[in-house]
This record gives C-alpha cells, structure tokens and sequence, in this order.
C-alpha cells in the first residue's frame, strides 16, 4: 500500500473521529442546555439542578452509623415488617426493598430525629438520576436525597444527602454502591401564623458519620425544576415519606424521636 493510500486512510479515520467526537459533543451541551432551563435559586449562585455547579469535595467515611434507637423513639423498621407504613413494601432477610409507590408513615411528626440506613443493590446499572434513586421526606415535604453519588455524577443539589433542587452536602461522604449508609437527620418544622410562614424549616444532616448539613435552612417544600417556596398553609404535623422512584432502594432500622 503506498504511503499516499496510507494518508489518504489516516486523514479520514481522523476525521470521523474528529466529527463523532463533535457530534457528541454538541449532543451533550443541547442536553446541558436543556437542564439549565431553569429559575436562579435566589439564595446561590446557581439555578436549580445546575449541571456545572461544583460538586461537593469527597471524604473518606466508614459506611453507616448502625444506631439503635431510644427507649423513647418509635421503630418505624426494624427488619420484621412494614406495618408502620401504609405501604407494605416487600421485606426480605430483614431488609425492606422499595417496591411500587411511597411509604408513608401511619403516624404524622412534626420536628423530630430521625435515623434512616440504606443501600443501592450491588450491581446495579446506575446513570444519573435513573437507577439508585429514592428520598426521604420530612413531613412528606422536605427532601432529603438517596442517590448512588460515589462514582455516579448528577446534578449537585440531586446527589446523595442533597436537601434535593435546593443545597447539596458541604463535603460527598458517600461508599460504594452494595454497602450500607446512613442518615442522622435533626429535622425543625416550620412556624406558621395567621399570615404564613414565620420561621423556616431548618435541617441537620449526618450522612456516615459526617455532618454534611449543620442546621442549614430549608426554603421551601422540595421541588422539581422550580425554585422552592413555602405554601400559604401548612399542617403542623405529617408522615415521613419514603419515594418510590422506580429503583429497589433497600432500607433498614429506621426510628424517629420526636423533638
């Protein structure tokens, strides 16, 4: 083969490199785009689900904090059934599996502390906001995120321990996808008056051990691509909410204290 003919095949094995690699390219920044289509959130810099918003340092932790809980907590899980729930999720060698529809609890709480272990099943295919997904929701409200988020990357104020659409965790405290984790969640309820909100809600989130939220405040019941606001009305209690978002999240020793 002459080094013309050689040429000749080089130049054009680059070229469709070159025009594959700028068409998926443009393909991914049409899709950013797409995403960034959304409200400032008036308390950062960054509008909500913002793509390019940094993502939080990672940090070594243990995996999760197995906490038994106080004499004066109420068990919510503790490996035997789903009865505290009003949705009997499926519950296998002491783990409760996420299975179609969200659970709430039968009993309603206000401010309270709250202890959550879980964990995204081994091996399964996790891309983005698809695959390793659930939250757990203070007052059936306020959204705490579950997500795969030690090598899986999403949105900021959408990876785990993220007060979800509003703040991601200060620092990633997550382990790898198959082991354990936990949630230590301080939770204050808002105050209402006779003309709304007169105090917000406030968070303190320790994911693995490490405080990734120190009493930060909640803007608003979550949301999905809007900014977060706080409603005319609001009860003072309401269950705790466990999301069904087409992923078998495994849970386990779950309890709440109220405050």
């Amino acid at each position: 083969m002459s080094k013309l003919s050689l040429s000749a095949i080089f130049f054009s094995v680059v070229s469709l490199g070159l025009f594959a690699t700028t068409a998926a390219g443009a393909e991914q920044a049409k899709a950013q785009q797409k995403k960034y289509n959304t409200p400032k959130q008036p308390w950062s810099d960054y509008t909500v689900h913002q793509m390019d918003r940094p993502h939080p340092e990672k940090v070594v932790s243990k995996g999760a904090v197995c906490t038994k809980p106080p004499t004066d907590a109420l068990v919510l899980f503790d490996g035997k059934n789903a009865d505290a729930f009003t949705k009997a999720w499926k519950v296998k060698d002491g783990v409760m599996i996420a299975s179609p529809g969200s659970a709430n609890s039968k009993q309603s709480f206000g401010s309270c502390t709250l202890h959550v272990e879980w964990r995204i099943p081994a091996g399964r295919k996790v891309d983005g906001q698809q695959g390793g997904n659930s939250g757990i929701f203070l007052m059936g409200r306020y959204e705490i995120q579950i997500q795969e988020s030690y090598k899986n990357v999403t949105y900021a104020d959408g990876q785990a321990a993220a007060i979800y659409g509003q703040n991601p965790p200060s620092v990633n405290a997550s382990v790898p996808q198959g082991e354990w984790q936990s949630y230590d969640i301080t939770f204050e309820a808002p105050v209402y008056g006779d003309r709304g909100v007169e105090k917000p809600a406030y968070i303190t989130v320790v994911h693995n051990g490490v405080k990734v939220h120190d009493r930060q405040e909640i803007y608003g019941p979550t949301t999905h691509k809007k900014v977060a606001k706080y409603p005319k009305d609001h009860p003072e209690k309401a269950p705790i909410r466990i999301q069904w978002h087409g992923d078998p999240i495994e849970f386990r020793n779950i309890w709440v204290k109220e405050d």
